[in-house]
């Protein structure tokens, strides 16, 4: 594990852009310096190392890399092989509720709350679904952010109460990245049930002129 630690570290530095890295920082508005590596030499980087077996292993891999990350590119590593399908079940909820917490970004939540979350709620409702009324509610606005996207792409297999709830107990909140995320995710369901995102926008007078534009931006 400490070998592949250092082996995405040593790539990254080799891979560094010093134009782009602040360039990349100030876009992301982020308190963290950046490398200056972009996706494309960040997934080439991740192939071409070893591939890990063992679950603790890829674990403590995932971990260290988001722990002691001191570029954000560490940190989009670690996000992309936090994702390995091979490992992934509920018993990862706590570390990527970590990643969710401590990350507090939506270049980080986003992609954990639709590609982590949303496939495990699909997977084992009867854990995430509880879990995610729970953080509909929380004080943290990226948990609550994570419930209300976290079925995005789900299309007729949307849980409509479970979206309806995480929707309405934020649906009032000035927080941008809520009425955003609200938006965003009735934007998606539209695209599979026009006439329920309408009906629903309208019986709520309370929503955001960003959430109701976002909502029915296409329709």
């Amino acid at each position: 594990m400490d070998s592949f630690v250092e082996a995405v570290r040593t790539g990254l530095r080799e891979l560094a852009d010093p134009v782009k890295a602040p360039e990349m920082q100030a876009y992301m508005k982020s308190e963290m310096p950046f490398l200056g590596v972009q996706k494309p030499g960040r997934v080439a980087l991740l192939k071409s190392l070893p591939r890990i077996d063992s679950r603790d292993e890829w674990l403590d891999a995932v971990r260290t890399l988001w722990r002691e990350a001191t570029y954000r590119e560490e940190r989009y590593v670690a996000l992309a092989l936090s994702g390995d399908r091979r490992f992934q079940s509920v018993e990862l909820l706590p570390w990527f509720d970590e990643m969710i917490v401590t990350g507090a970004w939506w270049d980080y939540v986003d992609e954990i709350a639709s590609k982590r979350i949303g496939p495990l709620l699909r997977s084992s409702p009867d854990v995430v679904r509880p879990l995610m009324l729970k953080w509909s509610v929380d004080a943290d606005r990226w948990r609550r952010r994570t419930s209300i996207i976290c079925q995005l792409g789900f299309k007729g297999a949307t849980d409509v109460e479970l979206l309806t709830a995480c929707v309405d107990a934020n649906v009032e909140d000035p927080d941008f990245f809520l009425r955003k995320g609200i938006g965003w995710a009735l934007r998606e369901f539209a695209k599979t049930e026009p006439g329920w995102v309408r009906a629903f926008v309208e019986a709520r007078p309370g929503l955001s002129p960003l959430s109701r534009r976002e909502a029915l931006k296409h329709l």
